[in-house]
């Protein structure tokens, strides 16, 4: 079966930047998505089209198709109280915020008593990035997770 739209798709992957490796999940459960329900950047899903089981694929990414580019004006100023991940901040500790479009991972970049400055780019933002994928499997999705916008069972979402 070909990765094509409503398909579940069971991958492994690396990610490397121009420092190295990033993550890798060989040796962990493999990644299992619905295809072209914007659960992967656009790119990644673009380049995984119509591959099948046992395809492997090497990708680079720039900024602009993973990303962004870094943006110097995403530094704000929040609340210490609305930073979420630990009990005690210091700089370059990565928190969660709640904004208006969900939960969103920011960098700290200096903690004052109440308020602290965190930078709002992805981690990745700015970054080449290459991508090692190594398709596992491919199955119809059933109804219940077209309905839900993603994979169910073993590396995709559990509803308990």
């Amino acid at each position: 079966m070909l990765i094509t739209k409503d398909t579940v798709v069971q991958l492994h992957y690396q990610l490397n930047d121009e420092t190295g490796l990033l993550e890798d999940s060989t040796g962990s459960d493999p990644l299992l998505y619905l295809h072209g329900h914007q659960n992967m950047l656009p790119a990644i899903e673009k380049a995984l089209e119509g591959k099948a089981a046992g395809d492997t694929l090497e990708l680079t990414l720039t900024p602009g198709d993973a990303y962004g580019e870094r943006r110097e004006d995403a530094i704000q100023s929040v609340q210490v109280k609305h930073l979420q991940g630990a009990k005690k901040w210091q700089a370059g500790m990565m928190a969660v915020v709640q904004t208006e479009h969900g939960p969103r991972q920011v960098k700290v970049v200096k903690v004052g008593m109440f308020k602290a400055d965190v930078d709002t780019n992805h981690p990745l933002a700015g970054k080449t990035l290459k991508f090692k994928f190594n398709v596992l499997d491919v199955r119809a999705a059933t109804a219940d997770e077209i309905a839900h916008g993603h994979a169910h069972g073993v590396g995709g979402h559990h509803h308990h």
